[in-house]
This record gives C-alpha cells, sequence and structure tokens, in this order.
C-alpha cells in the first residue's frame, strides 16, 4: 500500500488527483465542525448519548449528526436515493432500458439519483426541525424563520457532500462518495480506540493490560483480513465460445469466466437489517418511549428492548439475555436480505440467454434452462456463504458490546466499508499508473 502511494506521487497526474482529493476531505472535516445558525446543539448530544441505536448513523456522519453541524445529514440521502433507483431500475423497464443505453443512460439516471436525494434530505430535515424544534432543539423556539433557516441548512450541506464527491470522482482517485463515507468512518475511530483504551486498559493491571490490548488488536486485525479475504472471493465459472465463420474468418473459441462474488450484496444486507431493527427504537424515541423490561414494562417498552442492539448477549442475568433472541432475528434478516439483494441484481434468466445469443456454453451444461438452474444452484450456495460471513462480521462487534460492555461507534457494517474503499481506491490508483505505463510505451 504505501509502495503504490510513493510511486503515484511521482506522476504529476495522479499527485494532483491525491493532493485533490485530500483538499477535498480537508473541506469535508471542517463543514462536519460548523453548527446549524440557530440550533441548541448541547441538548442534541444529551438526547443522542441516550440513543444508541443510532451509533451507526452517527459513524457514517463522521460525528457532525450529534454536533448538528451543516453536514448533519451528510452523504446517507445520496446513499439512500441510490438503493432506491437501483432497485427501481430493476422493477420499471423504462429506467432498466435507460441503464442499458450507455453513457447517456447512466448519466440521466444519475441526474435522477440527484433529483431524489435532495427530496430525500428535504423531507429528513423537515422530519428533524419539527420534531426535535418542540422538544427544545431550536434556539428561537419553532417558527417559520428558523425552520426555514435549518432546513435550508441541511439540505444545503447535504447537496454540497454530494457535490463535492462528485467532484472526487471526475478530478480526485474516483469512487467520491465512498471516499466522502471513508473518512467520517475513520474520524470517529480514534474516538473510539480512546474509550477502549480508557475502558480496558488505563486502570488494568499490567498483565491485564497486556491481555486486554492483545484481544482488541487480535479482534480488530482478524476482522480486517477476514473482511479482505471475504471482499477478494470469488466463485469463477468458466465459459467457452464456439468458433464460427464471420466472413472469410474464423472467430471466437475463446474461453472466458463469470465471476460471482462470495459477498455478492456487499454491504446492503446489514445496513437493511440494521435499519429495519433500529427504525422502532429510533421511533420509540420520538415519543418518549424507551426500551424497558420488568414487571411494570409496557409491550411498547418490552419490544423496543427486543430490538434494541444493547440488549443483545448481555449474559448478567436470564431475564435480560433472552432479549438476545433479536439478535437471531437481526441474523435471519442478513441472509434474507443477501439473497433478496441478488436476486433483484443477478439474472441467471438473462445471462444464460446472452450466453446463448453469443454462442457461449458452460461446458458439460447445455444451453438454455440447464445453465439457468444451474447458474441458480452455484449462485444460492455462494450467497449462502457470503450471507454466512456477513452474519459473523455484524455479530462479533455485538457479542462484545454486550459481553463485556465494549461500547464503539463503528461496527462490523463500518469496517466492511472502510476496508471495501481502501481495497478500490488502491486499485484505481495502480490502474492510473498502468494506463499511464501503457500510454508512455505507445508513445515511445
Amino acid at each position: 500500500m504505501l509502495e503504490t502511494l510513493r510511486n503515484a506521487f511521482k506522476v504529476k497526474e495522479i499527485r494532483s488527483r491525491l493532493l485533490f482529493t485530500l483538499v477535498a476531505l480537508v473541506i469535508v472535516r471542517l463543514g462536519c465542525q460548523l453548527p446549524v445558525p440557530g440550533v441548541d446543539s448541547t441538548y442534541f448530544t444529551q438526547w443522542f448519548e441516550q440513543q444508541s441505536a443510532l451509533n451507526f448513523f452517527d459513524a457514517m456522519t463522521g460525528g457532525s449528526f450529534t454536533q448538528m453541524s451543516i453536514f448533519a445529514l451528510n452523504i446517507t440521502p445520496y446513499i439512500t436515493s441510490s438503493i432506491i433507483m437501483q432497485l427501481l431500475t430493476i422493477a420499471i423497464p423504462k429506467l432498466e432500458e435507460m441503464q442499458k443505453d450507455g453513457e447517456d443512460g447512466r448519466k440521466k439516471i444519475a441526474e435522477y439519483t440527484r433529483y431524489v436525494t435532495v427530496l430525500l434530505a428535504l423531507i429528513e430535515a423537515v422530519a428533524m426541525v419539527i420534531g426535535f424544534g418542540n422538544q427544545g432543539l431550536l434556539q428561537g423556539g419553532v417558527n417559520l424563520t428558523n425552520v426555514c433557516v435549518v432546513v435550508t441548512s441541511l439540505v444545503a450541506g447535504s447537496a454540497f457532500l454530494m457535490w463535492i464527491g462528485e467532484r472526487i470522482t471526475v478530478k480526485g482517485l474516483g469512487n467520491g462518495i465512498s471516499i466522502v463515507l471513508l473518512i467520517n468512518i475513520v474520524s470517529r475511530m480514534p474516538e473510539d480506540f480512546m474509550r477502549l483504551y480508557t475502558q480496558f486498559i488505563k486502570e488494568a493491571t499490567t498483565v491485564n493490560k497486556l491481555l486486554a490490548a492483545a484481544v482488541i488488536a487480535v479482534v480488530v486485525i482478524g476482522m480486517v483480513v477476514f473482511i479482505i479475504l471475504l471482499s477478494d472471493g470469488e466463485r469463477r465459472i468458466p465459459v467457452q465460445y464456439a468458433k464460427k465463420m464471420q466472413g472469410r474468418r474464423m472467430v471466437g473459441g475463446q474461453a472466458t469466466h463469470i465471476p460471482l462474488k462470495v459477498n455478492t450484496a456487499g454491504v446492503i444486507p446489514i445496513i437493511f437489517a440494521g435499519s429495519l431493527m433500529s427504525f422502532p427504537v429510533v421511533i420509540g424515541s420520538f415519543m418518549n418511549v424507551k426500551p424497558a423490561s420488568g414487571a411494570g414494562a409496557s409491550v411498547a417498552e418490552i419490544f423496543l428492548k427486543f430490538c434494541s442492539q444493547n440488549s443483545w448477549c448481555n449474559i448478567k442475568s436470564l431475564s435480560e439475555f433472552k432479549f438476545t433472541l433479536g439478535l437471531v432475528v437481526y441474523i435471519a434478516m442478513i441472509v434474507f436480505f443477501a439473497y433478496f439483494y441478488t436476486s433483484i441484481t443477478f439474472n441467471p434468466i438473462e445471462i444464460a440467454n446472452n450466453m446463448k445469443k453469443q454462442g457461449g456454453f458452460i461446458p458439460g451444461i447445455r444451453p438454455g434452462k440447464p445453465t439457468t438452474d444451474y447458474l441458480t444452484k452455484v449462485l444460492n450456495y455462494v450467497i449462502f456463504i457470503g450471507a454466512v460471513a456477513l452474519s459473523i462480521i455484524a455479530f462479533v462487534p455485538i457479542f462484545f458490546s454486550g459481553v463485556f460492555g465494549a461500547d464503539v461507534s463503528f461496527g462490523g457494517t463500518s469496517i466492511i466499508i472502510v476496508v471495501g474503499v481502501v481495497l478500490e481506491t488502491l486499485k484505481q490508483v495502480e490502474s492510473m499508473m498502468l494506463v499511464r505505463h501503457y500510454k508512455g510505451f505507445l508513445n515511445d
């Protein structure tokens, strides 16, 4: 990694892209510290400390959500908009045709994604201002002027981050939105590690210090290595193309493969499952209903306790440990969304038909329906392995949080995002360097 960056800095074009990306990320972090005018950030910070269900959202916004800065919404509206557009592309034939229409079609879909992003940011900003404004978030009270100022600031901040992410894609290292998300998550990690140090190492004896430090290092490094293996893992299905006469020449006959990623759905299943489990807790917090158990607890409070991740893997007593059943439901949802998301993004029937049209076939498998059945069988097997791996990644931080009280903002989802973006960015830099070498060779 360091060698790649060192070589990249020797190339003027790549060096300019690196510096542009660095400056853009500095601007992002500065914006995360600028408070929204007219907002009582102290109130919001105190409220957030009681809402551990939103830790992941705070990590994705780089702490700007708890501080109610102008980037409080961050790029989450864009991420949600991208997922919605991706799902609509599968559901709406016109959008599907537009996506297959080359660069022009993709630009049009990107334009629609921007519009949906602004709309979602507007809805989220209005909901936040009205919901929290009645509880004391706005210093001047809930009136038209204050609401307009706060809503405009939040929507403009989200739109600006979307724009700067696209600028990084064009003039920087690429994957702009992912890089913005990366810097937000990484910015919270030093604070999390300091919290772990204070909780498990600072006041412990020498032996316990070494043991705690070793456990933390092994868990973090082990998860990173596991995620790297998961990201690079793929099942390659061999494809052979038949030879045919085209004019006076014999074409075809080459062998290739269809790469099926082990983690076919990426981090989407964990995000979907986590959002659905935390949604009732968030709604309950707006209505002043908190997770609780015991004789005097209502059905709603017990249900919220079941959905809250803080209640899982609590081994202090059997009465508390029973809420770990929510973790079972959470893992089942991860497996379900892994299959669901892959089924709408990878179509074995379409792949088999395209292969048949181009004269391709899988050795030992007849074209047509047998090929579709074979691809479906292999895909289901690969999805299951990926879903189990995602479940392990999601389970480990929850286990250590419940058993040992290791409360950190980053979890399995955050680490997957960080590792994935770093690997993708390094591949992008290596690709730029490779293209430059080819150009130099051709010019010589």
